[in-house]
């Protein structure tokens, strides 16, 4: 994929996040590269899936 951004400015005063997932990114300014890799080795059978925990509130 290739994209071209024009920076601008850019003023962030508040983000609200409900949950996060296991592999998320949130990014707020810039970035040069960007790599993300996940590996998974726990056998199907050992896996639990729980309800979402939300994100403590301040």
């Amino acid at each position: 994929m290739q994209f071209t951004v024009i920076n601008r400015e850019l003023c962030v005063s508040e983000i609200i996040a409900q949950v996060v997932s296991s592999s998320s990114l949130l990014l707020v300014g810039d970035a040069e590269t960007i790599t993300l890799a996940s590996v998974f080795d726990t056998p199907p059978e050992a896996l639990i899936i729980g309800p979402l925990v939300p994100v403590s509130l301040r």
